[in-house]
């Protein structure tokens, strides 16, 4: 590796530029001019050789390359602030910003009731939730970590942590089930409205085991597929199809009669939710008191 004894100038002035939001927010804070502030931020872009704001007399945004180098940089800065606070004994104080990527069935059906919880046990964390059922790629975007969701994770160099099984049922509602007729095994799907979920491989066709424990494919009529698996399951209660969801998105839909399972009888799809994350020799404060917070909380 080549040595740059310069790598580092002006990193701390252009996050600090960022999260202020202005030049003159930056300089009161750092105890620099403006003119000083203005001279740094220049001086850095020229070196890497790009644009990293655009700004004008009233506003400042960052460039699509300024958007990548802050995040890049928020992450270096707190991981030296952590190693700090490691030899000064402060670790016990994780805070900064931590990036969370999340499927928005899951986030509003198990994640939201405890949000609170987390906040209040770590006030300087400032936790930014994005939803999005979405595969993110989470260093490319700046993320900490992506909660997901799978029948079989995909092998990757990021670290994951299992920390809760489910399984996926195939639901209708009452009414659904009167008007269209109640189907009494698999196979008999491919003669139903279905509801598709975008993000599935081969969404068209949904794989079973029959009692024989033999793989059972059966292609589908999709009558709706749509990104989103509360819009799903809400299509699913208004009778506009037969779907399969994870049953950690319901609540007491099937103890309630709203929905009611079909070939209860048939092995189940099993679907674990891991907490996925960049593999780092040092982690953070904040992504590890995330990891055990979530793994207490939601972990089976």
């Amino acid at each position: 590796m080549t040595f740059n004894s310069a790598l580092f100038d002006g990193m701390v002035i252009f996050t600090e530029v960022v999260n202020s939001g202005s030049f003159t927010k930056a300089a009161h804070i750092s105890g620099h001019s403006t003119s000083y502030i203005s001279k740094e931020i220049g001086k850095l872009e020229a070196r890497l050789g790009v644009r990293l704001l655009h700004r004008t007399t009233r506003t400042l945004r960052l460039t699509p390359e300024g958007e990548l180098y802050f995040q890049q940089c928020q992450q270096l800065i707190e991981d030296a602030q952590f190693a700090e606070n490691a030899i000064s004994g402060q670790q016990d104080k994780p805070k900064g910003r931590l990036r969370v990527s999340c499927p928005v069935g899951f986030a509003l059906s198990r994640l939201r009731p405890i949000l609170g919880l987390f906040s209040n046990q770590y006030p300087d964390i400032t936790l930014e939730l994005d939803l999005n059922d979405r595969k993110i790629d989470i260093v490319a975007e700046g993320f900490d970590m992506a909660i997901r969701a799978s029948h079989q994770l995909e092998d990757s160099s990021l670290i994951s942590r299992r920390f809760l099984s489910s399984e996926g049922v195939v639901i209708a509602s009452p009414d659904y089930l009167i008007k269209y007729g109640y189907p009494q095994n698999p196979s008999e799907l491919s003669q139903h409205k279905t509801i598709g979920y975008t993000y599935v491989k081969q969404g068209s066709v949904w794989d079973f085991i029959d009692k024989d424990h033999q793989e059972l494919p059966v292609p589908l009529h999709c009558q709706v597929i749509t990104n989103n698996s509360f819009m799903e399951l809400s299509l699913c209660l208004a009778g506009q199809g037969i779907t399969r969801i994870p049953r950690f998105h319901l609540t007491d839909e099937l103890e309630t009669g709203k929905l009611i399972e079909l070939f209860g009888d048939y092995p189940k799809l099993r679907i674990d939710v891991y907490m996925v994350y960049p593999s780092r020799k040092n982690m953070s404060g904040k992504v590890r008191c995330f990891l055990d917070f979530i793994t207490e909380h939601l972990g089976d």
